[in-house]
């Protein structure tokens, strides 16, 4: 039995690292006459385009009355495909909105608001719609679980910036 004890050791923290997902989304600073900070989305898409999970929705959580709830039908991507059956806040992935500049997000396989992903081909979405301005979505494609460490971009042209996507096994 002693003799097992360093083998078995050994296969603890290969057991207890479950896969992860780092995400920067970077909100450029514009400079126009009236700036608002944008709704942002981000979700996992699978190849059928119906959403794996929703990861993070940014919007006006201060309004009275969930007055800011009324505007996220402007990311009209992520309020097609999830949005409208969505009861807000959603616990664990709603907050704020965030200011310019780049923005952290990390989730673990098995965690909300992620869960667990059956292995596959996905794509990731962030979208991003600003009052007085515009709306754009960025997509990444990625396979699930990562089988070493990647990392993927996208760059958005207006209201999304640098998006980085760091996938570890």
């Amino acid at each position: 039995m002693r003799r097992n004890l360093p083998f078995v050791l050994c296969l603890v923290p290969a057991l207890a690292h479950a896969a992860d997902m780092n995400l920067t989304v970077e909100i450029p600073a514009l400079k126009v006459a009236e700036y608002h900070r944008p709704y942002v989305a981000v979700w996992v898409e699978r190849e059928d385009h119906s959403v794996a999970a929703n990861l993070a929705v940014w919007y006006d959580t201060k309004k009275a009355d969930g007055e800011g709830t009324k505007w996220l039908k402007d990311m009209r991507q992520w309020w097609r495909r999830s949005g409208r059956d969505q009861s807000m806040p959603i616990d664990g992935v709603s907050g704020a909105t965030r200011p310019a500049g780049q923005h952290q997000l990390r989730f673990t396989d098995g965690k909300p608001p992620l869960g667990t992903l059956p292995p596959g081909h996905y794509e990731l979405v962030v979208e991003a719609a600003r009052e007085v301005g515009g709306r754009e979505a960025q997509r990444i494609p990625f396979d699930w679980p990562a089988t070493r460490p990647v990392h993927l971009s996208a760059k958005g042209s207006e209201e999304l910036g640098q998006i980085d996507l760091d996938l570890n096994p």
